[in-house]
Parts: C-alpha cells; sequence; structure tokens
C-alpha cells in the first residue's frame, strides 16, 4: 500500500491541538512534580522518623507500581469511594504525583552528593541548618541534578501519552481518533512520533543553555 501522508497533513490543525493539551498537561504535572518532589526529598532527608517515613512510603508505592495503574485508581477506583474527579485533575494529579516521586530521589541524592564540609563549613560561619541548606548546599545540589531533572522532564512529556486512557484529548488520544477515520496507522504514528521528537528537542535545547548558564555562574 502506497504512503500517503496528505491524508494526515490535513489534520494537523486538531494535531497541533492535542500538542498544546499535550503541553499543558505535562507542564502543570511537572509544576506538581517539581513541588512534590522538593518536599518529598527534605521529608526523606529529616530527622522527624514520621515525615521521613511518609516519604519513603510515598516514593515506595508511586515507584513500585505502574503509572497506568495508579492512574486507573484515580480516575475509576475513587469514585467508588465517593471522591470522583475529572479526566483533566486525575491526568495532571497521576502524572504529577508520579513524576514527583522520582524528582524526590534525584533531588535528594543530590543533596548527599553535596560534600559535608560544605555543611561544615557553613556552620562555622554561624549558619543553622535551614541557612546553610538554602544559601550553600541547594545552590551546589541544583547545578547537580540538572542532568537527571531535564531526562525526567523528558520522560513526562512522553508519559503523558499515557493520560489518553481517560479521555483527555491530548497528541496521542487525537492522533488514535484520526487513525480510526482514515486507517492510516503508519502515517499517523509516525507525524505523532515527529511531534513528540520537536517538542521534546525544544526542551532538551532549553536545559542545555540552562545548564551552560548555571556552570559559568
Amino acid at each position: 500500500m502506497m504512503l500517503n501522508y496528505e491524508v494526515v497533513l490535513s489534520k494537523m490543525p486538531l494535531l497541533l491541538q492535542g500538542c498544546l493539551m499535550t503541553l499543558e498537561v505535562s507542564l502543570l504535572a511537572l509544576l506538581l512534580g517539581v513541588t512534590t518532589g522538593i518536599i518529598g526529598s527534605l521529608c526523606r532527608l529529616s530527622t522527624n522518623k514520621f515525615l521521613n517515613l511518609l516519604a519513603f512510603l510515598y516514593v515506595w508505592f508511586f515507584r513500585g507500581t505502574p503509572f497506568m495503574v495508579q492512574l486507573f485508581i484515580l480516575y475509576f477506583g475513587f469514585p467508588g469511594i465517593g471522591l470522583p474527579m475529572s479526566s483533566m485533575t486525575a491526568g495532571i494529579m497521576g502524572l504529577g504525583l508520579y513524576t514527583g516521586s522520582y524528582i524526590t530521589e534525584i533531588i535528594r541524592g543530590s543533596i548527599l552528593a553535596v560534600d559535608k564540609g560544605q555543611a561544615e563549613a557553613a556552620e562555622s560561619l554561624g549558619m543553622n541548618g535551614p541557612q546553610a541548606l538554602w544559601h550553600i548546599i541547594a545552590p551546589q545540589a541544583i547545578k547537580l541534578c540538572i542532568p537527571a531533572l531535564v531526562n525526567q522532564f523528558i520522560m513526562t512529556i512522553k508519559n503523558s501519552s499515557i493520560v489518553s486512557l481517560v479521555t483527555i484529548s491530548e497528541l496521542f488520544h487525537v492522533a488514535d481518533r484520526i487513525n480510526s477515520s482514515t486507517f492510516r496507522s503508519f502515517e499517523v504514528y509516525t507525524t505523532i512520533a515527529v511531534l513528540y521528537l520537536i517538542m521534546n528537542s525544544v526542551f532538551m535545547i532549553l536545559a542545555a543553555r540552562l545548564e551552560k548558564r548555571m556552570a559559568r555562574s
């Protein structure tokens, strides 16, 4: 069978709308994930046993179970216990919490990788724990964790395709609808592969520039 990309290109406005929805879901999930990751990493490093255990259980569950299962619990399971939520809320919350569990460990590992002598030097200057963390340790930890965070951000954009299972009209969901009406599977899925590649490439370029700027500073 001859390839025919004209059919798919005629649907490009729909695919671009799907790209915008993908970016919206991904960015909101990243915002939640980074926030959760910062809080989770601080709890994991805390001497408070309850906070430490709570953060450990969060990371253990979300890293140890498939994202699709977590998403289905939120969207299909929670209504069964009287906690219904929209597909958008379930998608963003699920993707954000899943991403946050990985960011928690990335940030925690980066903080632990900073030489302990830095904290001791800050203490000798009269800084307390929070001041040393904010002014001395955190700036160095951020530089260490940027490559891993960039990789996790890219994974979040790719994982956003799974939220199509709860009827969010992101790129993959739109592509599925187009494929159902045109039966041009190869053309449809190779086109969205290129669109995903473009989105992630732009993000990688911006992240590389940020990494270089921070290295100079």
